[in-house]
C-alpha cells in the first residue's frame, strides 16, 4: 500500500512539472510587432489606384530597408494581417495573419498582396474599420511588444459611429493607430478640418508616437508606405519618420 502511495504522489508530482512545459509550447509567439494593415478600397479609389497601392505596399515587403528594420527589433520577426474596408458593414482579411522574419517571408507576402483579389463597397467608414481591426490582435497567435493599426484612406468617415469614439476604444485596449492619408481632396470635403492629415490627426490616430503619413498623389503611394512601414517596424520618433520622407523622395514610385 506504501509503495502504491509513494508511486501515486510520484505520478503527481511529475504531472506538475509537465504542465508548464506543455503551456510554454503552446504560447503565443513573440514578435516585435504586430501589424494590422487597414487599406481603403471604398469606391473612391478606383481600379489603378488600388492596384498602384498594392503595388506599393508588396515593393515595401520587398525593400531591404524594411528587412533591416525588421532584423534590428530583439526577436527579429514581426506579425502582418491585411484587412480591406469599405463602409461601416465592410470588412474583409484577405491575408490572414502572417510571420515575417527574413527576405523569403517578405517575399511571400509581397506576392500574396499582389494576387489578393481587388474588392469593391461603398461609403467611407473609419470607425467601422477600426472597431473591426482592434479585435484581430486577440487570440492571433502571436504576443507583440508592440500592436499598431496601420490606417489607409483618402476620406473622412461617413458611414457608422463617429471614428473618435472607435479610436478611443482601441487605445483602451493598448493598440496604436498610425494613419496613411492621400492629400487629393478639397477642402471642402474635409471640413471644418483644414486637410485630411489634419482629420486624422484629431479623429484617428493615437497612441504611444502616433502618426500620419501623407501620400501627395497615388504616384508618391510607394514612398510614403515604405516611409510608413519602416518607421513603425523600427519604432522611429518623428524626427527619423522625416529623415525617411526625404530619404525616398526622389525614388521613382
Amino acid at each position: 500500500m506504501r509503495r502504491k502511495i509513494v508511486l501515486a504522489v510520484l505520478a503527481l508530482v511529475l504531472g506538475l512539472a509537465v504542465q508548464p512545459a506543455a503551456r510554454l509550447a503552446a504560447a503565443d509567439l513573440g514578435v516585435d510587432l504586430e501589424l494590422v494593415l487597414a487599406v481603403d478600397v471604398s469606391g473612391s479609389i478606383d481600379n489603378e489606384e488600388f492596384k498602384l497601392q498594392r503595388q506599393g505596399y508588396a515593393a515595401a515587403f520587398r525593400d531591404p530597408r524594411l528587412l533591416q528594420a525588421i532584423e534590428s527589433g530583439p526577436l527579429q520577426r514581426i506579425a502582418v494581417v491585411l484587412v480591406d474596408w469599405a463602409g461601416a458593414e465592410y470588412q474583409t482579411i484577405p491575408i490572414g495573419w502572417t510571420l515575417i522574419a527574413d527576405e523569403s517571408s517578405a517575399e511571400q507576402f509581397a506576392d500574396a498582396l499582389l494576387k489578393a483579389p481587388r474588392p469593391f463597397a461603398r461609403w467611407t467608414s473609419l470607425s467601422g474599420a477600426l472597431d473591426f481591426c482592434a479585435p484581430l490582435f486577440d487570440n492571433n497567435g502571436f504576443d507583440g511588444a508592440r500592436k499598431v493599426i496601420d490606417v489607409s484612406g483618402d476620406g473622412v468617415n461617413n458611414s457608422g459611429r463617429p471614428a473618435i469614439l472607435a479610436r478611443d476604444a482601441a487605445l483602451a485596449r493598448g493598440i496604436t493607430i498610425n494613419g496613411l492619408v492621400l492629400a487629393g481632396v478639397t477642402a471642402e470635403q474635409v471640413t471644418p478640418w483644414r486637410s485630411l492629415e489634419e482629420y486624422y490627426t484629431r479623429n484617428v490616430i493615437g497612441g504611444q508616437g502616433a502618426f500620419v503619413v501623407v501620400a501627395e498623389d497615388i504616384a508618391d503611394f510607394r514612398r510614403a508606405v515604405l516611409t510608413k512601414l519602416i518607421r513603425e517596424v523600427a519604432g522611429l520618433p518623428a524626427s527619423e519618420g522625416i529623415r525617411l520622407a526625404f530619404d525616398f523622395a526622389d525614388e521613382a514610385p
